[in-house]
């Protein structure tokens, strides 16, 4: 009987430290921990379309920027232009997408050290900047209707919702140009916040919004975090 339990009690020892087990154990203590920990970063399908947002924006500056330097009337100008309207064309479709998936997913709470005044002052810009990637397509597309001129969108000819009217297009144009103006404002002071609490004030607010994902080693738990048992 002896020797029968000490038989048993070896197999159980080495079934518990066999490679798979000790996998399995260390699967369930990360999603254990990664569950019980509070969100510090955004949710990936959010952190991906805020890159694909600002790559879309800094084609559509670019672009504009190159078709008032090429020669009117050329064909490189009119295809700028084009590509120029795709583009915004896509920036409106990619924000609708966000909106509603920003409030389903949610987005990580301020962080603990932030005066109230930086969360304020960081969420009016937030929305200032959804404001700008609604409004700017949205009256460029208009400003082509205006003009009776097909809204390009990779092939696709994209409905009128108003007829031509040149004294309206010549309005929401002067417009869009104007929302244009302030967009390089209102990114590059978002761009500047982050890198400031990035290099200056050495916080995570630029990580938190990161491509790279945190390695499952490096979720440590916290004090007063519960832990499973090995």
């Amino acid at each position: 009987m002896n020797a029968g339990f000490r038989i048993g009690s070896h197999h159980s020892f080495h079934n518990a430290c066999r490679p798979d087990t000790v996998r399995a154990r260390n699967t369930n203590k990360t999603e254990f921990i990664m569950a019980t920990t509070p969100r510090t970063r955004y949710p990936t399908a959010l952190i991906t379309l805020h890159w694909l947002t600002l790559a879309l924006m800094l084609g559509v500056y670019a672009l504009i920027e190159l078709h008032d330097l090429l020669p009117k009337g050329s064909d490189a100008r009119a295809l700028v232009k084009a590509w120029h309207e795709t583009l915004g064309v896509t920036v409106f479709a990619v924000v609708l997408a966000r909106l509603p998936l920003r409030l389903v997913l949610g987005v990580p709470p301020a962080l603990a050290n932030t005066p109230r005044w930086q969360h304020q002052l960081a969420s009016a810009m937030h929305w200032a900047l959804y404001g700008l990637l609604i409004a700017a397509p949205l009256l460029g597309y208009l400003s082509l209707n205006a003009k009776g001129t097909p809204v390009p969108f990779f092939g696709l000819q994209m409905p009128a919702f108003i007829g031509p009217d040149r004294t309206l297009m010549r309005q929401i144009k002067e417009i869009h140009e104007t929302v244009g103006t302030m967009g390089y404002w209102l990114i590059g002071l978002h761009a500047g916040a982050a890198l400031a609490h990035h290099y200056l004030m050495h916080d995570d607010t630029l990580r938190r919004m990161g491509l790279s994902r945190p390695t499952p080693a490096a979720l440590t738990p916290t004090p007063g975090m519960h832990r499973s048992t090995p």
